[in-house]
Parts: structure tokens; C-alpha cells; sequence
């Protein structure tokens, strides 16, 4: 058996087909930060994160024991489209869900609280990034998404683009402003990151 970690996607994928396991283990290790910040951004809770990655993988997965795969040397930008697709299905989900107020008109499950926080989200609150995501929270969603699946997903601007149906010059443009907006908001507070 060859070394997965020496092989493309493509090969891995291939392997998978033919029932080797732990290329889809392969698959899963090479890609899992990049997928699981870009969701983790997108929703904004790491629980709700690591159930639409799982998704995200078992989509995956379905997709190729039906041989219905046909991204070929693409699969990253793929795999982020089914996990783009099922943040925002969540979202719309959630539209229709009615929301449980308190007497004092506050969402009753901000105000419950169900368990301590883990140790990585305690980790997670003291690194130095959390100011650069309070700082993305308060862009545009436009230029939050653009800015999240360019530095956190690696991708292009095509595959920004087709992600979310604008033409390339459109993505550039939210890209270039969400900027310009992060850089004023940075010497407004004087953050030096």
C-alpha cells in the first residue's frame, strides 16, 4: 500500500472507490482545518460547526460511493461548497424555527446555560485572533464571507466567485472593501495584531 499522505486527492478518492478506508482518513486530515475554520466563521459556534462538518463529510462520501463525484482536481473548493451550502441551509432552517422569548423578551436559549465551556474554546478565547473576528463580525456578510473563503479556505476568486453566484470583479471588490473597512477599524482601536 502506498503512503496516503504522498498522494493527490484524486488518488485518494480513487482508493476510497475501491474500499481503502483510510484514504478517506487521508482526505479528511488534509482538508479538516481549512473546512472547519471556513464553518466554524460562517455559523459562529463550534458545536453547530462540528455538526455540519460531519454533514459536509457524510455528503462527501455519499457522493462518491454513488459515483457521482466528477470534480476532477477540484476537491477542496467542492467539499467547501457542500459545507457553504449547508451553513445556509441551517440558516434558513432556523428562519422558520420560532424563537422561545423570556419575560424580558430575551432568546431563552442565550439566557440557559447547558455546559461549561471545553478547554478549546477556552484556548480559543485567549488567542490573539479573536479581535480579527469581532472585527469580521462587524463587516458587511458580503465582504465577511469573501474575506473568510479567501484567508481561511484558500480560495481563488473563481471559486469565491461561483461559490457565491457574483462574477469574479464583484468578489474582488467586496474583498478589496471588507478590507479597507477591517484597516479602519484597526486604527480606530489602534489593534496591533
Amino acid at each position: 500500500m502506498q503512503v496516503m499522505y504522498k498522494l493527490n486527492d484524486e488518488q485518494l478518492i480513487t482508493l476510497f472507490k475501491k474500499g481503502h478506508a483510510s484514504a478517506l482518513e487521508e482526505l479528511v486530515y488534509r482538508h479538516k482545518d481549512k473546512l472547519f475554520t471556513s464553518i466554524v466563521l460562517l455559523v459562529k459556534d463550534s458545536f453547530l460547526a462540528e455538526d455540519i462538518f460531519q454533514d459536509t463529510f457524510i455528503k462527501i462520501i455519499d457522493t462518491i460511493r454513488a459515483e457521482r463525484y466528477t470534480e476532477k482536481g477540484k476537491f477542496l473548493p467542492w467539499a467547501m461548497r457542500i459545507a457553504h451550502n449547508l451553513c445556509v441551509d441551517h440558516f434558513r432552517k432556523v428562519k422558520r424555527t420560532p424563537v422561545i422569548k423570556t419575560g424580558d423578551d430575551k432568546d431563552i436559549f442565550n439566557v440557559l446555560n447547558f455546559s461549561e465551556p471545553s478547554a478549546e474554546e477556552k484556548m480559543m478565547t485567549r488567542q490573539s485572533h479573536n479581535n480579527v473576528r469581532r472585527m469580521l463580525d462587524l463587516l458587511p456578510e458580503e465582504q465577511r464571507e469573501v474575506i473568510i473563503l479567501r484567508h481561511y479556505a484558500d480560495l481563488s476568486f473563481k471559486e469565491i466567485a461561483d461559490l457565491t453566484q457574483v462574477s469574479i470583479n464583484t468578489a474582488l471588490g467586496r474583498m478589496r472593501y471588507g478590507l479597507i473597512n477591517l484597516r479602519k477599524m484597526m486604527t480606530e482601536k489602534q489593534i496591533c495584531l
